[in-house]
């Protein structure tokens, strides 16, 4: 048996910031949703207990939002919408390879993210 729980831990940014806040916020674009829609694809796929999604505050990503990371790989993703996660379940969870389109590569690093 593995000493480790879980496989992976998503985190989902679900903050809520006042409406006038110009950095926005994770829940009004639609975090709830993507935490959501990563619980029931990792139940459709036979992963609860394998991989655990949580909803999580602020990931200080705000303009970059909905945001995501994987751990323990530290993979950051960022305007992740709903119908992104099966890729990011079989590319990434299942198959060990991050769905690049998505990533945020310097925000990982540390390093001040790149608004598209």
């Amino acid at each position: 048996m593995s000493d480790q729980r879980f496989r992976h831990h998503v985190f989902v940014c679900e903050n809520r910031r006042r409406e006038e806040d110009p950095r926005g916020c994770c829940a009004a674009r639609g975090g709830e949703a993507v935490r959501d829609a990563f619980k029931a694809e990792l139940a459709r796929r036979g992963l609860k207990g394998v991989v655990r999604a949580n909803g999580a505050g602020c990931l200080d990503a705000c303009a970059l939002g909905p945001t995501v990371v994987v751990y323990p790989e530290g993979v950051w993703y960022g305007h992740v919408r709903p119908e992104d996660v099966p890729e990011i379940v079989e590319r990434h969870l299942l198959g060990g390879q991050p769905v690049e389109r998505l990533r945020l590569h310097d925000f990982a690093q540390g390093k001040a993210p790149k608004v598209s």
